[in-house]
């Protein structure tokens, strides 16, 4: 059984290399966000022509990114969701949210900190996982049913 797993949230950090590197012989297709910032942050404008106001630039970057992030928790079985320790990520909340609401299987990752703001998001997912290696070892579980060493 092939699993497809679709790998959102926090851009700043390596956990998805550490994810997609733990996982290497598992059945899994890993799909994310486009991770670079600057590329994210941009794309609307550079494809669909410059705005002088800040709000419409993000507002276009926003719609062009949100065509690979609904195909990609759309096509998801599992959605892991990654809240890291500098920034707000309310795309991840909102991603998280939408992949709950699609019935996904939802992986949350985050630190201790931040259990109490998280709460509901953490309701609604299946595990809440501290560490990338957690998560691998989900994954493997899920498809050959054998526990980390």
């Amino acid at each position: 059984m092939t699993l497809n797993v679709y790998l959102s949230g926090e851009i700043h950090t390596d956990w998805r290399e550490q994810i997609t590197e733990g996982a290497q012989g598992l059945d899994i297709v890993f799909t994310a966000p486009v991770t670079d910032h600057a590329a994210s942050d941009d794309c609307g404008v550079a494809i669909l022509g410059a705005e002088d106001n800040k709000y419409w630039h993000d507002h276009k970057g926003a719609m062009v990114n949100a065509i690979r992030t609904r195909k990609g928790i759309e096509e998801a079985d599992v959605v892991v969701v990654r809240f890291g320790e500098k920034y707000r990520q309310w795309n991840a909340a909102f991603d998280a949210g939408y992949a709950a609401a699609l019935g996904k299987s939802l992986i949350i990752l985050q630190q201790p900190d931040h259990d109490h703001a998280l709460k509901e998001v953490d309701a609604a997912a299946l595990a809440v996982a501290r560490e990338p290696s957690q998560v691998v070892d989900i994954l493997r579980y899920v498809l050959t049913g054998t526990l980390p060493c």
